[in-house]
Parts: C-alpha cells; sequence; structure tokens
C-alpha cells in the first residue's frame, strides 16, 4: 500500500461525504415541503451512505497506518500529523487540502443534521398537538373501559379530516 491508495480513499470518502450532503439536504426539502409520505426513503439512503462511510473509514485508517510506519510516525497517526510528516511538499499539501475539504464537509454535515432535527420536532409536536385537539393521545386506546368495566365510547365526537397527500 502506499500514499497514493490513502489519497484515492480519501477522495472516495469526501465524494460519499458529498454525497451525504446531498442526502440530507433532499431530507430536509421533504421535512419543510411537507412531504413525510417520502421521509422514510430518504432516510434509508442516508443510512445507506453512512454504512459506506463507515467502511471507507476503516479502509483509509488502516491505509494511514501503513503509510505513518513507512514514513517512521506513529502508527495511529492523524492526517494532520502524517501530512506534517510528508517527505515532500506535494503530499503534504494534498494531504492538507483532503483534511481541509473533510473537516469543510463534516461541519457541513452537522449544521444539516442539526436542521433536519429541528425539523423533525417541530413536525413531532404538531402531530401531538393534533392528535390532542383530536381528543385522544399518541397510541392511546379511544374506547378502552371505564372503573366499572364497562366500554367507553370516543372522546371525538365529530368528523375530523385529514390531508392525506403528505
Amino acid at each position: 500500500m502506499s500514499v497514493n491508495d490513502l489519497s484515492t480513499l480519501l477522495w472516495r470518502e469526501r465524494e460519499l461525504l458529498d454525497l451525504l450532503v446531498f442526502k440530507l439536504e433532499e431530507e430536509q426539502l421533504l421535512l419543510t415541503a411537507g412531504r413525510s409520505k417520502w421521509l422514510h426513503h430518504a432516510t434509508r439512503e442516508v443510512e445507506q451512505v453512512l454504512g459506506h462511510l463507515r467502511t471507507a473509514g476503516i479502509e483509509r485508517t488502516v491505509e494511514a497506518s501503513s503509510v505513518a510506519v513507512a514514513w517512521g510516525l506513529p502508527e495511529d497517526a492523524t492526517l494532520r500529523q502524517l501530512a506534517e510528516g510528508a517527505p515532500d511538499e506535494v503530499w503534504r499539501d494534498l494531504l492538507l487540502s483532503h483534511l481541509g475539504a473533510l473537516t469543510a464537509l463534516t461541519t457541513q454535515i452537522s449544521s444539516l443534521r442539526d436542521s433536519n432535527l429541528t425539523y423533525l420536532r417541530a413536525a413531532t409536536r404538531a402531530t401531538q398537538e393534533t392528535l390532542a385537539n383530536l381528543g385522544t393521545t399518541p397510541g392511546a386506546d379511544p374506547f378502552g373501559y371505564g372503573s366499572r368495566g364497562t366500554a367507553r365510547v370516543p372522546v371525538a365526537a365529530g368528523a375530523s379530516l385529514f390531508d392525506r397527500q403528505g
């Protein structure tokens, strides 16, 4: 294995992180448009990309360890340490470029994740409020039984309209 292989793996990881940004933005668009019908597909795709990232991270760690040993650095050297210990400026600059791009993508992913969580919490609150206005609570049996063992009738009396398009 070589530093060329490490660079190739870093490029692959960058591509996967970029794809993750796209998938998180796609998820955000669905959330803001109220198109929850498709949200499970977007979430599954995010999870698939995360699985590929885990594999790529393991491969990169193994390759980075090999390069570190070849360059006389500690086996667990970070990407920054590899760049600083590179035998020439070309590899130093390339590894620092990878590090900068990976850091920027990670920051962007963190921001999107936080934003999507905010949208999800808002959607959950809205659903709970809607259910509360119907006189039921999530997971509750609206019929149930009273204290004397007699069946109760649903609390909500009247018609309710739901948008089945979302």
